[in-house]
């Protein structure tokens, strides 16, 4: 039996049960590359019983707000958010879309009054699974592969 060999981290955020090959766009709408001081860590298309392979990131130093857990919820909806204390999990919750979603999703819509004013786009979750949106504002309708592009 194999196993997975990471250090453990001290203070921080663990993200597991990503969906295999989601684990990078969580890092980049996180954007974590730009975390100064801390580690990340991802760990790609590891076994897992729940979902047959998965990705795991460790966050070192970062604790996720609100919004952030509502953006990994849009792209990794069987996500785990685990809140690590003195090398403990302290805290452990499953992401949970949102039934509305402000200000961290934009329009596809070129035409939409959100990508010209000075208003936070808003959109009402039509469909958990498959993820699909509408705008507050112009009715579109948003299916998973245009929200991961316009997160």
């Amino acid at each position: 039996m194999s196993e997975l060999k990471v250090s453990a981290i001290k203070e921080g955020t663990v993200i597991d049960h990503i969906p295999a090959g989601k684990g990078l766009k969580v890092i980049e709408i996180l954007n974590l590359d730009a975390l100064n001081g801390g580690t990340v860590l991802l760990a790609m298309n590891v076994h897992s019983k729940k979902l047959g392979r998965k990705d795991i990131v460790k966050v070192e130093g970062k604790y996720l707000s609100e919004e952030e857990v509502n953006k990994i919820a849009l792209i990794a909806p069987t996500a785990t958010v685990n809140i690590i204390r003195d090398y403990r999990v302290a805290e452990k919750f499953n992401v949970e879309v949102p039934e509305k979603i402000s200000g961290i999703l934009r329009c596809a819509n070129p035409n939409c009054i959100s990508n010209h004013e000075y208003v936070v786009p808003k959109f009402y979750v039509i469909s958990k699974e498959p993820l699909k949106v509408r705008c507050h504002y112009c009715e579109r309708t948003m299916e998973e592969e245009e929200i991961l592009a316009n997160l």
